[in-house]
């Protein structure tokens, strides 16, 4: 089982790679960001939409709070500078979330409706937490092949090389020298 610390080390990571994912596709014209690439969401404008809407369908589910998720595969933002704000807010609602996160709450059972087995589901939370996370380093990593196929590199996206700090109260977080 994950522990909170693992929650935090994501939440951190998903900060750190976000940022630098939406600084590499600023670089790319709205054309060039929406055209379809033959990636399963088809561009890179509408698997970033994907992300975001991953995490909308994720998060509530761990932190109570309600997000639009529209329909899978539908752009939730047609515009770059809209989606680039849904995806901070966003990245600050994980790190709240992770930041406060318990031992108790990833080891309870969460029971929701699955759209896509088409059936009520139980699992522990602590698993659906690390699908949550699992789900944006996938899609994340096709945006950077995308990003490579357009002459873009995104740098390095490994884990130990992101830049991790520890805030007041020892919770692991984004250093700011990655800041948007």
């Amino acid at each position: 089982m994950i522990d909170a610390e693992h929650c935090q080390l994501f939440a951190a990571y998903n900060g750190w790679m976000n940022r630098k994912v939406y600084t590499a596709t600023a670089q790319l014209t709205d054309a060039e960001r929406k055209a379809d690439r033959g990636a399963f969401f088809r561009s890179i404008h509408s698997t970033l939409n994907h992300l975001l809407w991953g995490d909308r369908v994720w998060l509530p589910r761990f932190n109570g709070k309600t997000y639009d998720t529209g329909k899978i595969g539908a752009d939730l933002h047609d515009d770059y500078a809209a989606l680039l704000q849904a995806r901070r807010s966003m990245d600050d609602d994980i790190g709240a979330w992770a930041a406060n996160v318990t031992q108790a709450q990833l080891a309870a059972t969460l029971t929701w409706f699955s759209g896509v087995a088409q059936r009520e589901m139980s699992r522990p939370v602590w698993l659906c937490v690390t699908q949550m996370f699992n789900h944006q380093t996938h899609h994340r990593g096709q945006v950077t092949t995308l990003l490579k196929q357009t002459g873009i590199d995104p740098g390095i996206t490994d884990l130990p090389w992101a830049p991790f700090a520890r805030d007041a109260q020892g919770r692991i977080v984004l250093g700011d020298e990655y800041a948007l």
